[in-house]
């Protein structure tokens, strides 16, 4: 992903039709996440605006970078900026775009320096130090990120297996006749597939096995109408 570095108050940036384009989006839907979510945004934190005098000599310092000449409104955005956009799009293109923008892009590698015993008490006071507001913005974000994760973690093979079972118990429970088993079969994997919108039932979620589990349980073929 080859970017323009843009550069603004000591950080690196993206501009909307940058940002756009690494989440495989319109610049417009940019704008539409923005306005559907400006009170989770902050200006310093998750964006800056260019406007008026800022935003011509942006214009003039980077002039490689083409702003339409009707545009009165520059929005920058940060990584955290990045992160609430990758968020609100929700798609497996979104989050590998946004590693890679935070590990190649947004996180600027630099020389270590050796610190002295001074400077190192320094840093260490500054840490220490942090307000417990940011402390808890940033459990915050973490929460997010974790329940977010946790929303898309499927069956492991343990899960898989007794999805399994389930199922086979289901089936000979109905049917003693081998040849309508091998139907039953076919016919709850597919139904199974399409009551929870996977390819397979080893892509359910994990937070609905449960879920999956019951509806197998109480399942019932559509040819007969009821268990036999």
């Amino acid at each position: 992903m080859e970017l323009q570095v843009i550069e603004k108050n000591g950080f690196r940036v993206l501009a909307s039709t940058q940002l756009a384009e690494a989440y495989g989006t319109e610049p417009v839907k940019i704008q539409q996440n923005f306005n559907n979510n400006k009170n989770r945004y902050k200006e310093g934190k998750h964006f800056i605006l260019l406007q008026g005098d800022e935003l011509k000599e942006f214009k003039r310092n980077f002039e490689n970078f083409e702003v339409a000449q009707n545009v009165n409104k520059l929005y920058l955005w940060t990584e955290k900026g990045a992160w609430l956009h990758a968020k609100s799009l929700n798609t497996d293109k979104a989050w590998d775009a946004f590693e890679l923008l935070v590990d190649a892009y947004y996180t600027v590698k630099e020389q270590v320096k050796v610190l002295s015993e001074r400077e190192q008490l320094i840093a260490s006071m500054k840490l220490t130090i942090e307000t417990q507001e940011e402390v808890g913005q940033l459990k915050g974000e973490m929460k997010e990120i974790r329940l977010l994760v946790e929303e898309q973690i499927t069956l492991d093979h343990g899960e898989q297996r007794k999805v399994q079972k389930t199922v086979a118990k289901r089936v000979y429970d109905i049917s003693d006749d081998s040849e309508q088993r091998s139907a039953y079969f076919r016919e709850i994997y597919r139904e199974i597939k399409d009551r929870f919108g996977v390819a397979s039932y080893k892509d359910i979620k994990r937070k609905d096995i449960n879920s999956a589990l019951r509806y197998i349980e109480a399942w019932i073929p559509r040819k007969s109408g009821a268990a036999s």
